[in-house]
C-alpha cells in the first residue's frame, strides 16, 4: 500500500467554555462517549431509539434494519410517515404563529413567515400540483432562486409523496436537460428569472432551452413563478404561472402517508466523468439524520435564528434549510443575494439585523470575504453569535482563525463538518460542548457513524498515516442508490476491494491524528504522486493560504518526466494582481515558504496568479479546469456554470 503522507501539523487545541457547555445538548465529552458506546453495543437499537423519539410515525416501524441485500440497506422498512407533516403539521399545536424563516431579497426587502403561514402556503401549493395530476412517485425538477417559494415546492412534493430533484440555478440548459431526462420528470417548477447581486439571470428561458433539446415528452407541465415579470414565452397548456394555479385552492391538504423507504428526492452530484450521478435519498432515514445532526452538531436551542448560506440546489441547502431546522421548528434566515451584493458587508449585515445565532458557510466564501475585507467584521454588532460551522470542503487553519477571531471574536465554537451529498446529514464533526477543536480537523464522527481510515485493501492504517475514509457500517441517511443505475452505485460507493464491498467508500483521503481526530486531506484524486511520495493537495493549499499575501489558493498536479508528478499552485493574492516581475519574486517567496512549512518535496514547480480562482456561482473551485490549464490542454469541459468564465484566460500562462 501507498500511503498518502500528511504533512499538515497543527496542534492549537480550542476547548470549549463553560457557559457554551453548560447549556449545551451533548455538554461534554463524557456524554459524547457514552453515546458512542450505546451505539457500539447496539447501533440498530441506538438508531431505532433515536427514530422513534425524533420523528411522528402515522404507522409505528417494528423492523430496523433490513441488511439482506447489502449495500441496498433499508431502515424502518415497514414504518410510514410523512415528511412534510414531520417539518410543518407538528409544530401548529404548540408553536404555530412562531417564525418559520426570516426571508431576505437580493435588494433588501424582509418577509417573516410563521410556520402556520408555511404550512398553508405548502398546502396551497400541494393541492395545486394534485390538480395538475402531480402524484405519488412523480418526478418534479425543481430550478428555482432562493426564496421561501423553492421551500414551499419542496415541501409540498414531500407532502403528496412526489420526488423532487432541485437543480441549481446557475446550471446550464445542457446541465438541466441532462437532469430531466435522467429523471424522466413529469414536472418542472421554476420562475421567469432570479435576481443576485442586482442581477437578473433567465431561468424560463434556461428550461425552454433544456425542453427544446429532445427526450422531454416525459414532462407534462412546467410551472412558473413569477418574479420580475419579466417577459417570457408560454406555451399552453404545458406552461401554467403559480399565482394562477393557487387561485382559490384549499390551504388544507392531507399529507400522503409514505413508506419510510420511499424516495424523498434526487439530488444530481457531476462525476468526474460521464454522466451526473442521480443520488437518492430516502424519508424516514434522511429526516433523522437531518433532526440529530441538528440537536448534536448545531446544538439547536428554541431561541436561535439559524443560517445556513448554502442554496437549496445544493444538499446543504436541502438538509439544512428545507428539512433539518423545519423540522427541529427552527427560526431560520434564507438570503436570496450574494454575499458581495451590495457592498462586501453585506453576510455581517444580515447577522447584526437579524441577530443571528448560528451562522453556517463554506471556506470558500470564508476566504472570499477574507480577501474582500478582513477588518469587515469589526465594523458590525455580531454579538448575537454563538455558533460558526464550516461545510463544502475542508477549512485551512488560517481561514480557521480569521472565521473564529474575527467573526465569532475568540467565543463562537466553530463545528467543521465532514458530510456529503451520498451521507444526508454530518459525518464526522464535533459537538461543539463537548470536543475540544483543531482548526482544520472535523474532529470526530457522530455516535452511531463508524468512520474509518484504510488501507488499498480495507485494512485499517495507523494514527498519523493517510489512507481512504470509509464508513464501515450502514447508516439511516445514506444513499439508497443511483437514480436507475444500482451497478454504478456498487462500484462507486462500496468497491468490492475495499472492504469485500461492505464499506461506504467516500472518496476522501483522511488520517487520524495522535488523539483520534480526523483530518480531511482532500479528494482521492487529488492526490499527488511526487517523487514517489503521495500529497494531499489541501494540506499544500493550507500551507499556501498561511502566508500573509495569500488570499487562496488552489494546488493540482501535472505530468513530471523526473517527478512524475509536479505541484501546480493557482494563487490569489489579497493585494492587486502582480506585474511580471513581481510575480517572479512571490513566486520565489511563496516556493520558499512552503519548503519551510512542509518540505522542499511539496515545493510548487510552477506558480499562477489570478485576480480570482474558476468557480461556479454556488462556490465550488473547479479543479478540473485547473488541472487542464496546468497540463497546457484546451478546455472542452462545460464551463456555463463558472461565475467567472473570463478568469481562465488569465490563469493560462505561468509566471514563470
Amino acid at each position: 500500500m501507498s500511503i498518502i503522507e500528511s504533512v499538515l501539523n497543527e496542534t492549537r487545541v480550542f476547548l470549549p467554555s463553560n457557559e457554551f457547555a453548560k447549556k449545551a445538548n451533548i455538554p461534554n465529552i463524557e456524554r459524547y462517549h457514552a453515546l458512542c458506546a450505546e451505539a457500539e453495543q447496539d447501533f440498530q437499537g441506538f438508531w431505532a431509539k433515536q427514530a422513534k423519539e425524533q420523528i411522528l410515525w402515522h404507522q409505528p416501524f417494528t423492523q430496523i434494519l433490513d441488511d439482506r441485500t447489502p449495500p441496498f440497506y433499508k431502515w424502518f422498512g415497514d414504518g410510514e410517515l410523512n415528511v412534510s407533516y414531520n417539518c410543518l403539521d407538528r409544530h401548529l399545536s404548540t408553536q404555530a404563529n412562531k417564525v418559520a424563516i426570516i426571508f431576505e431579497s437580493d435588494d433588501g426587502e424582509v418577509i417573516r413567515c410563521s410556520y402556520r403561514e408555511l404550512h398553508q402556503h405548502v398546502c396551497q401549493f400541494a393541492n395545486a400540483l394534485k390538480l395538475q395530476n402531480i402524484k405519488k412517485g412523480d418526478r418534479v425538477i425543481i430550478y428555482m432562486p432562493m426564496r421561501i417559494e423553492a421551500v414551499v415546492a419542496m415541501q409540498a412534493c414531500a407532502r403528496i409523496g412526489a420526488i423532487h430533484s432541485v437543480v441549481f440555478g446557475g446550471f446550464s440548459a445542457k446541465s438541466l436537460h441532462e437532469r430531466i431526462v435522467d429523471a424522466k420528470a413529469a414536472a418542472i417548477i421554476t420562475a421567469d428569472e432570479q435576481v443576485r447581486g442586482g442581477k437578473h439571470n433567465a431561468l424560463k428561458a434556461t428550461v425552454d432551452e433544456a425542453m427544446s433539446m429532445g427526450d422531454t415528452e416525459s414532462v407534462k407541465r412546467v410551472v412558473v413563478y413569477r418574479r420580475t415579470g419579466a417577459q417570457v414565452s408560454f406555451e399552453a397548456p404545458r406552461d401554467v404561472w403559480w399565482h394562477e394555479i393557487i387561485r382559490d385552492v384549499s390551504t388544507q391538504c392531507e399529507p400522503e402517508w409514505i413508506n419510510a423507504e420511499h424516495p424523498l428526492f434526487t439530488l444530481y452530484t457531476s462525476g468526474s466523468t460521464g454522466k451526473p450521478k442521480g443520488v437518492q435519498h430516502s424519508s424516514a432515514g434522511y429526516l433523522l439524520g437531518t433532526k440529530v445532526s441538528m440537536q448534536w452538531i448545531f446544538d439547536y436551542q428554541p431561541t436561535d435564528i439559524f443560517w445556513c448560506t448554502a442554496d437549496v440546489g445544493w444538499i446543504t441547502g436541502h438538509s439544512y434549510v428545507c428539512y433539518g431546522p423545519l423540522a427541529m421548528g427552527a427560526t431560520q434566515v434564507i438570503f436570496e443575494g450574494i454575499p458581495t451584493y451590495p457592498n462586501a458587508g453585506r453576510f455581517w449585515e444580515i447577522i447584526q439585523k437579524h441577530k443571528v445565532t448560528t451562522f453556517y458557510t463554506a471556506p470558500t466564501a470564508i476566504r472570499s470575504l477574507i480577501k474582500l475585507g478582513a477588518d469587515l467584521p469589526a465594523q458590525y454588532d455580531l454579538s448575537s453569535l454563538r455558533l460558526l460551522g464550516s461545510v463544502g470542503e475542508p477549512i485551512n487553519p488560517e481561514a480557521w482563525m480569521w472565521f473564529y477571531e474575527k467573526v465569532g471574536q475568540s467565543r463562537c465554537p466553530i463545528v467543521d463538518t465532514w458530510w456529503q451529498t451520498e451521507t444526508g446529514c454530518h459525518m464526522i464533526a464535533p459537538m461543539p460542548g463537548a470536543v475540544g477543536l483543531k482548526p482544520g480537523s472535523c474532529t470526530f464522527p457522530l455516535p452511531g457513524i463508524f468512520a474509518s481510515v484504510v488501507d488499498e485493501a480495507g485494512h485499517d492504517v495507523e494514527n498519523g498515516k493517510g489512507g481512504f475514509l470509509v464508513i464501515k457500517k450502514p447508516f439511516p441517511s445514506q444513499i439508497r442508490t443511483l437514480w436507475g443505475d444500482t451497478e454504478r452505485f456498487k462500484k462507486t460507493y462500496f468497491p468490492e476491494e475495499i472492504g469485500h464491498g461492505n464499506y461506504y467508500l467516500a472518496g476522501d483521503s483522511a488520517y487520524c491524528d495522535c488523539d483520534g481526530y480526523f483530518w480531511i486531506m482532500g479528494r482521492i484524486d487529488d492526490v499527488l504522486n511526487v517523487s514517489g511520495h503521495r500529497l494531499g493537495t489541501m494540506e499544500i493549499e493550507s500551507a499556501l493560504v498561511a502566508h500573509p499575501l495569500v488570499a487562496e489558493a488552489a494546488v493540482v498536479g501535472k505530468p513530471h518526466e523526473i517527478k512524475g508528478e509536479a505541484v501546480v499552485a493557482f494563487v490569489v493574492l489579497k493585494g492587486q494582481y502582480p506585474h511580471e516581475k513581481e510575480a517572479d519574486e512571490i513566486t520565489n517567496v511563496l516556493r520558499e515558504w512552503v519548503a519551510k512549512e512542509i518540505g522542499p518535496i511539496a515545493k510548487p514547480e510552477e506558480i499562477r496568479f489570478g485576480e480570482n480562482l474558476p468557480k461556479t456561482r454556488s462556490g465550488k473551485i473547479m479543479r478540473r479546469l485547473l488541472r487542464t490549464l496546468a497540463k497546457g490542454e484546451e478546455i472542452t469541459q462545460d464551463i456555463s456554470t463558472l461565475e467567472n468564465p473570463a478568469i481562465l484566460e488569465q490563469l493560462k500562462n505561468p509566471a514563470q
